[in-house]
C-alpha cells in the first residue's frame, strides 16, 4: 500500500508486536470522504486484525466522529441500552467514554458481553488526551481465550455465566440502566431479554441474567473468551469498599456479582488467573489528539488506566449481533457440514 496518496490505506506499524497502527496523511476536513472511499479496506483490515489504530484523520468533533463511524461501519449507530457505566449521550448517537473516577482502572472487557445483545464494532476518538495516563489498553479474546488453563475454562464453557445485579443509591439506578421510569417498560426488557428480575422493597431492583462465557465470532468461527465474569464480581471493587458494602447491606445486596451458571460461586483464584491472563496480554498507546481506534468486539476488548488532567475520549457502536443469532448460525453450519459428511 503506498502513501503518497492521502486517501491510500498506509502500511500498518506495529503496536506491541502487532500491526495495529494504520498514519494517514490527510486534512480533517476530508475525513469523511477517506471513510466512504476506503471503508470495504478498512472492515477487510479491522476483521483480519481485530483492531486499528488511525492517525492523521485529524478529526475534531463528535458531529465528525459519528459520521465518520458511519460511513466506515455502513451503519447508523446503535444507543447504549442496558447499561452497565455512566456515560453521557452526545449527537449523532456517540457518547462519552465511562465516566468514572480519574483514579480508578477499568478492566479489560468486551462492550455488552453481559447481556445477550451487543455491538461488533466499536470507534473510538480522541479529543484531548489527558496529561498522564488514561491509555485504552486492549487485549485479542482468542488469546485469552487459548492461555486460560483447560480446568477453568471448561467449566466456564459448559455453564456460563449468572450475572445479578442490585439497582439502588449504590450503583447506576434503574432508570439509568434501562432509560425509563416506567416499571411496566423495564418488565417488558426483561421478559424479552430471559432476564429475571425482582423488585425490592426499598424501590430498588435486582435481575438475574445467564449467558455465554466463550462465543464464536461469526466470520472468523475462532472462539473467543467472551464475557464480564471478572468485571462483574464483587471481588472488582476495591476491598475495604467491598467488605464496607457487605457489612451494611450483605452480600445478596452488592451491586454486582457473578457465579457460574447453575448459580455456584466462581473462584476468586480463577478469576485472579484470568485478569492475570489479560494483564500480560494487554496492547498499550498513548491517545494522541484526533486518533480513532477501531474494535471488533468480538475478538478485542478494551479498558482505560487512571489518568491526570482532563481526558476525552469518545465512543461508538455499531452492527447489532446476539446470542440468539450466533446459536442459530452454529446450527446451521454444524447442520450443514454434517451433510456434507453424509
Amino acid at each position: 500500500m503506498s502513501t503518497n496518496n492521502p486517501f491510500t490505506i498506509a502500511e500498518l506499524a506495529p503496536i506491541a508486536g502487532k500491526p495495529l497502527l494504520m498514519n494517514v496523511d490527510l486534512n480533517g476536513s476530508k475525513a469523511l470522504q477517506w471513510a466512504e472511499e476506503n471503508k470495504h479496506s478498512i472492515n477487510q483490515l479491522l476483521l483480519d486484525n481485530g483492531a486499528l489504530l488511525i492517525r492523521g484523520l485529524k478529526l475534531h468533533s463528535s458531529k465528525q466522529f459519528s459520521k465518520v463511524l458511519t460511513a466506515l461501519f455502513d451503519e447508523d449507530l446503535l444507543s447504549y441500552s442496558y447499561r452497565s457505566t455512566p456515560r453521557t449521550e452526545l449527537k449523532g448517537s456517540v457518547y462519552t467514554a465511562t465516566e468514572y473516577h480519574s483514579d480508578q482502572s477499568i478492566l479489560q472487557h468486551n462492550e455488552n458481553s453481559y447481556t445477550n445483545h451487543w455491538a461488533m464494532n466499536l470507534g473510538f476518538m480522541c479529543l484531548l488526551p489527558s496529561t498522564e495516563g488514561g491509555e485504552t489498553p486492549i487485549c485479542d479474546s482468542r488469546t485469552v481465550y487459548q492461555q486460560i488453563p483447560t480446568a477453568i475454562r471448561d467449566k466456564f464453557e459448559r455453564h456460563g455465566v449468572l450475572y445479578m445485579r442490585n439497582y439502588s443509591d449504590i450503583d447506576l439506578p434503574w432508570s439509568e440502566v434501562f432509560q425509563t421510569d416506567n416499571k411496566a417498560e423495564v418488565e417488558a426488557y426483561c421478559y424479552e431479554n430471559n432476564i429475571q428480575f425482582e423488585w425490592l422493597e426499598n424501590g430498588g431492583l435486582r435481575t438475574k441474567q445467564v449467558n455465554q462465557a466463550v462465543a464464536i465470532h461469526p466470520k472468523t468461527k475462532e472462539k473467543v473468551w467472551f464475557n464480564q465474569a471478572h468485571l462483574f464480581h464483587v471481588t472488582a471493587l476495591p476491598e475495604s469498599i467491598r467488605n464496607d458494602i457487605i457489612a451494611l447491606r450483605g452480600e445478596e445486596n452488592v451491586p454486582r456479582n457473578t457465579y457460574y451458571g447453575d448459580g455456584t460461586p466462581i473462584s476468586e483464584a480463577d478469576l485472579n488467573t484470568i485478569k492475570a491472563i489479560y494483564e500480560k496480554n494487554m496492547i498499550k498507546f498513548s491517545w494522541q489528539k484526533g486518533d480513532l481506534m477501531l474494535l471488533d468486539n468480538m475478538l478485542f476488548t478494551h479498558g482505560r488506566t487512571p489518568f491526570s488532567g482532563e481526558r476525552k475520549v469518545l465512543v461508538g457502536m455499531a452492527n447489532p449481533y446476539g446470542t440468539e443469532q450466533m446459536n442459530r448460525e452454529m446450527t446451521q453450519t454444524n447442520e450443514a457440514s454434517a451433510l456434507a459428511e453424509a
